[in-house]
Protein backbone atom coordinates (compact mmCIF):
# COMPACT_ATOMS: atom_id res chain seq x y z
CA UNK A 1 0.00 0.00 0.00
CA UNK A 2 1.41 3.39 -0.91
CA UNK A 3 2.19 5.88 1.83
CA UNK A 4 -0.55 8.27 0.64
CA UNK A 5 -3.21 5.55 0.73
CA UNK A 6 -2.05 4.42 4.17
CA UNK A 7 -2.09 8.02 5.43
CA UNK A 8 -5.60 8.57 4.02
CA UNK A 9 -6.85 5.33 5.60
CA UNK A 10 -5.25 6.26 8.91
CA UNK A 11 -6.77 9.75 8.88
CA UNK A 12 -10.22 8.28 8.11
CA UNK A 13 -9.84 5.86 11.02
CA UNK A 14 -8.77 8.66 13.34
CA UNK A 15 -11.82 10.72 12.31
CA UNK A 16 -14.10 7.76 13.12
CA UNK A 17 -12.30 7.18 16.44
CA UNK A 18 -12.55 10.87 17.39
CA UNK A 19 -16.30 10.90 16.63
CA UNK A 20 -16.76 7.74 18.72
CA UNK A 21 -14.88 9.26 21.65
CA UNK A 22 -16.83 12.53 21.45
CA UNK A 23 -20.08 10.52 21.59
CA UNK A 24 -18.74 9.02 24.84
CA UNK A 25 -18.14 12.51 26.27
CA UNK A 26 -14.42 12.87 25.56
CA UNK A 27 -13.05 16.26 24.61
CA UNK A 28 -10.40 16.06 21.90
CA UNK A 29 -7.33 17.83 23.29
CA UNK A 30 -4.86 17.05 20.48
CA UNK A 31 -4.74 15.19 17.17
CA UNK A 32 -1.55 13.98 15.53
CA UNK A 33 0.64 15.64 18.15
CA UNK A 34 4.30 15.32 17.09
CA UNK A 35 6.95 14.45 19.65
CA UNK A 36 10.58 13.50 19.16
CA UNK A 37 9.50 9.85 19.54
CA UNK A 38 6.70 9.94 16.97
CA UNK A 39 3.12 11.10 16.62
CA UNK A 40 0.30 10.65 19.12
CA UNK A 41 -2.94 9.87 17.26
CA UNK A 42 -5.39 11.38 19.76
CA UNK A 43 -5.22 12.91 23.21
CA UNK A 44 -8.55 13.34 24.96
CA UNK A 45 -9.90 14.42 28.30
CA UNK A 46 -12.82 12.77 30.07
CA UNK A 47 -13.88 12.90 33.70
CA UNK A 48 -10.56 14.19 35.02
CA UNK A 49 -8.53 11.66 33.02
CA UNK A 50 -6.13 12.50 30.20
CA UNK A 51 -6.36 9.69 27.65
CA UNK A 52 -3.69 8.85 25.06
CA UNK A 53 -5.39 6.96 22.24
CA UNK A 54 -3.60 4.80 19.68
CA UNK A 55 -5.77 4.19 16.60
CA UNK A 56 -5.12 1.22 14.32
CA UNK A 57 -7.09 1.07 11.06
CA UNK A 58 -7.19 -1.77 8.56
CA UNK A 59 -9.09 -2.50 5.36
CA UNK A 60 -11.59 -5.34 5.59
CA UNK A 61 -9.97 -7.24 2.73
CA UNK A 62 -6.55 -7.34 4.40
CA UNK A 63 -5.66 -10.32 6.50
CA UNK A 64 -4.97 -9.73 10.13
CA UNK A 65 -6.35 -7.59 12.87
CA UNK A 66 -5.73 -3.94 13.68
CA UNK A 67 -4.29 -5.24 16.95
CA UNK A 68 -1.45 -7.02 15.13
CA UNK A 69 0.35 -3.65 14.98
CA UNK A 70 -0.04 -2.91 18.70
CA UNK A 71 2.94 -4.97 19.84
CA UNK A 72 5.05 -4.23 22.92
CA UNK A 73 7.50 -2.05 20.97
CA UNK A 74 4.61 0.17 19.78
CA UNK A 75 3.09 0.37 23.27
CA UNK A 76 6.48 1.44 24.68
CA UNK A 77 6.76 4.09 21.95
CA UNK A 78 3.29 5.47 22.83
CA UNK A 79 4.30 5.66 26.49
CA UNK A 80 7.47 7.63 25.54
CA UNK A 81 5.40 9.97 23.35
CA UNK A 82 2.93 10.51 26.22
CA UNK A 83 5.77 11.33 28.61
CA UNK A 84 7.14 13.83 26.09
CA UNK A 85 3.66 15.36 25.65
CA UNK A 86 3.23 15.72 29.42
CA UNK A 87 6.62 17.42 29.82
CA UNK A 88 6.28 19.71 26.77
CA UNK A 89 2.60 20.76 26.73
CA UNK A 90 1.71 23.00 29.64
CA UNK A 91 -1.68 24.25 28.45
CA UNK A 92 -3.36 20.85 28.68
CA UNK A 93 -6.44 20.11 30.81
CA UNK A 94 -5.82 19.29 34.45
CA UNK A 95 -6.02 15.56 35.04
CA UNK A 96 -5.97 13.35 38.11
CA UNK A 97 -5.11 10.28 36.03
CA UNK A 98 -3.75 9.27 32.65
CA UNK A 99 -4.85 6.27 30.63
CA UNK A 100 -3.82 4.54 27.44
CA UNK A 101 -6.66 3.41 25.17
CA UNK A 102 -6.54 1.66 21.83
CA UNK A 103 -9.14 1.77 19.08
CA UNK A 104 -9.10 -0.81 16.31
CA UNK A 105 -11.06 0.06 13.18
CA UNK A 106 -11.91 -2.07 10.16
CA UNK A 107 -13.05 -0.29 6.99
CA UNK A 108 -14.72 -1.94 3.98
CA UNK A 109 -13.47 -1.34 0.41
CA UNK A 110 -15.95 1.54 0.00
CA UNK A 111 -14.55 3.30 3.08
CA UNK A 112 -17.45 2.44 5.39
CA UNK A 113 -16.97 1.41 8.98
CA UNK A 114 -17.28 -2.36 9.50
CA UNK A 115 -16.03 -2.58 13.05
CA UNK A 116 -14.78 -0.35 15.83
CA UNK A 117 -13.30 -1.87 18.99
CA UNK A 118 -12.39 0.46 21.84
CA UNK A 119 -10.17 -0.92 24.59
CA UNK A 120 -10.03 1.37 27.62
CA UNK A 121 -6.84 1.00 29.60
CA UNK A 122 -5.41 -1.15 26.82
CA UNK A 123 -1.83 -0.84 28.09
Amino acid sequence: MSTDLRRTLGAHGEDLAAAHLERLGHVIVARNHRTRFGELDLVTSVGGTLVFVEVKTRRESRHGSPWDALHERKRAQVRRMAAAYLSEVTDRPAAREIRFDAIGIVIDPQGRLCRLDHLEGAF
